[in-house]
């Protein structure tokens, strides 16, 4: 029997409340930060990209050319260059136990909107993937800094030529007839003169050289790494919301005081606001980048963290608080937490890296009346931290504080919980950059939900330890099984795997990802003979690790609940950690709430409107008047 199988013996799941709404997603018609619904899956961002490309060049997105420019436009104008908190992905505590930086695309782009320049680039490589092909985009290691190639193909680029795509320097470079972009081999070879901005600077088509700051072009001076499938694609962002539950999202620091700080990032404290920030940045400025002449200038706070915060009461005496539980019986009660955010903390000090202290607050805490006992689990019950007595208002944030999920015991059945006032409130960062916003003189907002929510084995490695079925880690195979929390019938299968690939990188070694739905008697593919596909021309060195990552959707029938998702290779190539994701259908959605909060030329203001979630259902326009500036936005079940 595998060495973890009696933790899924042990637990009682229960019938699901038909309540709750799976996946809602908001829309404006704000020109730059229409919100969640507008890039919430790549296909829904590559359409908004091109729309936005198109109204800045009048240029739309048929060449490879094209499309990458105006991929390289969203980002430099959704996420700006700062320093994110890292996740405790080997289980040692963070910073510990290997490689930490966040290569998962959607956290990087919906939990921070921020991040250094190897991290930003790494992540980017799973959207060139899904825009471009298998293996068109590559981190590279220049002058102390990491930079970006996609591989364009057609027109002047023939059958395939890589050319720099920075985002973190906001730089690409056209060769000095303005007729195609060049790549970092050529570019370093007469750095000076080419990253010059007073070089030809018609042939840049609009494009300033090193938008951020002119002195960077130095970082341009040496070609030296490349980093093949540098990052990955997890899931995309999906929010379950349980009746009872809301999920307010403010757009700038604060909160609902204006002075709760709580952030998973570097305390740049700059202009007396606890946090990460940055002043030099197109965030918050997008109609400057094209066609500048001067750059971003710096501004302090120019783009600063936003929150996603939820509370959740569940209701005992209907029966609806089944929809949060994973277990229960006469005597205790668990439920479960699960965002795409990452969960933020107030430090308890002034410290750059005060998150990582003991003592931090406001990431999660609890309250009712009750003596029961609490404790929380982030590695999916495998381990368990006392956290005192509910009626204490116990504040858990240091258990689990950089997580995107945790289970929550309270150590009293559920008669004896009814009127207590359980209250769960978790508090999350999130990059406002893909939040709604209002606009002037009237904003139209849509609404969707698909009716899904996420179940995850991952991304920490006890997160999928837990799961493991088959093989280990560090080995070069590993089977994980994963289930939905109440047998809820699975949509998608979504399954990433980091592997020690070695350098150089052997093109001939196939990665595959498969699953299971008959507890392994057949399989199929997740994803078919990866291979690091090196083409083109390339640097001395290798980043000696790499990622294996796909989805694969299931049919309505069978009814499928549990997955089991295996990683192997052909190679002889270690497993250093694997996730798995499955998407499953709730039995029904109900109508969401929707509030927006805002200023304008008459003062503050809300407004709100219930959505039924139905195809086709009609927009609903809020009043806006003039400067507007968007607070908050809420959802909540009806």
């Amino acid at each position: 029997m595998p060495k973890f199988a009696p933790l899924f013996l042990v637990l009682l799941f229960t019938s699901p409340a038909t309540a709750g709404v799976g996946d809602p997603q908001v829309r404006t018609d704000h020109p730059w930060y229409p919100g969640e619904l507008a890039c919430s899956t790549f296909e829904r961002l590559f359409a908004t990209q091109a729309e936005a490309y198109k109204r800045v060049t009048g240029r739309e997105c048929v060449t490879d050319e094209d499309k990458a420019l105006a991929a390289w436009l969203w980002r430099n104008t959704h996420y700006w260059h700062g320093e994110e908190g890292v996740e405790d992905l080997w289980g040692k505590g963070f910073g510990k136990g290997g490689d930490v930086r966040t290569r998962d695309y959607w956290t990087g782009m919906f939990a921070h909107g921020y991040g250094l320049c190897g991290t930003t680039h790494c992540q980017w490589v799973a959207e060139m993937e899904a825009r471009l092909g298998h293996g068109r985009g590559r981190a590279v290691g220049a002058a102390g800094h990491s930079a970006f190639e996609v591989f364009l193909t057609g027109g002047a680029y023939g059958n395939g030529k890589w050319v720099l795509l920075d985002h973190d320097l906001s730089t690409v470079v056209f060769d000095p007839t303005g007729k195609h972009l060049l790549g970092m081999k050529e570019i370093a070879s007469d750095w000076k003169k080419l990253t010059d901005r007073g070089f030809k600077p018609e042939r840049q088509r609009g494009w300033l050289i090193c938008g951020l700051h002119p002195a960077d072009n130095g970082s341009y001076a040496k070609n030296q790494v490349a980093e093949y499938l540098a990052g990955y694609a997890g899931p995309p962002p999906m929010v379950h919301l349980r009746r009872g539950e809301t999920l307010r999202r403010y757009l700038q620091p604060g909160l609902a005081d204006g002075k709760t700080f709580v952030f998973w990032g570097r305390n740049y404290n700059t202009a007396n606001i606890p946090g990460p920030e940055r002043r030099e940045t197109w965030v918050n400025q997008p109609d400057a980048m094209y066609g500048s002449k001067t750059g971003a200038g710096s501004k302090p706070g120019q783009a600063r963290f936003a929150n996603a915060v939820y509370t959740y009461t569940p209701d005992f005496a209907s029966g609806d608080y089944k929809e949060g539980v994973v277990s229960e019986d006469a005597a205790e009660v668990t439920f479960e937490f699960r965002s795409p955010y990452i969960i933020a903390a107030t430090p308890p000090n002034a410290k750059d890296w005060g998150i990582y202290d003991a003592g931090c607050k406001n990431g999660l805490i609890v309250r009712g009346k009750s003596n029961a006992k609490v404790s929380v689990s982030v590695d999916r019950g495998r381990t368990w931290i006392d956290g005192g007595k509910l009626a204490d208002d116990p504040d858990l944030t240091d258990a689990v504080k950089g997580h995107r999920q945790y289970w929550l015991k309270v150590h009293a059945g559920p008669k004896t919980l009814a009127g207590s006032g359980l209250t769960l409130t978790t508090a999350c960062e999130a990059n406002g950059a893909v939040m709604p916003r209002l606009k002037d003189g009237g904003t139209a907002v849509t609404f969707a939900a698909s009716g899904r929510a996420l179940v995850s084995a991952g991304p920490t490695l006890p997160q999928a330890a837990a799961h493991i079925v088959e093989g280990k880690f560090d080995s070069p195979a590993v089977t994980l099984e994963l289930r939905t929390p109440h047998g809820e019938p699975v949509t998608e299968v979504y399954g990433a795997g980091h592997v020690r690939s070695s350098n150089p990188p052997d093109p001939a070694v196939k990665y595959q990802i498969e699953l299971s739905a008959d507890g392994g008697k057949t399989w199929r593919p997740v994803a078919k003979d990866w291979n690091i596909n090196r083409q083109g021309d390339e640097p001395a060195d290798f980043w000696s690790q790499s990622f294996c990552w796909g989805s694969a959707a299931l049919p309505p029938v069978p009814i499928v609940s549990s997955v089991r998702v295996r990683f192997r290779n052909n190679g002889g190539k270690q497993y250093a950690r694997a996730e798995v994701h499955l998407a499953y259908q709730l039995p029904k959605t109900d109508a969401t709430e929707v509030t927006f909060a805002w200023t304008d030329d008459t003062g503050n203001r809300t407004a709100n409107h219930t959505f039924t979630g139905k195809p086709e259902e009609p927009t609903w326009t809020v009043p806006t008047g003039k400067n507007t500036r968007t607070k908050w936005v809420e959802m909540k079940p009806k």
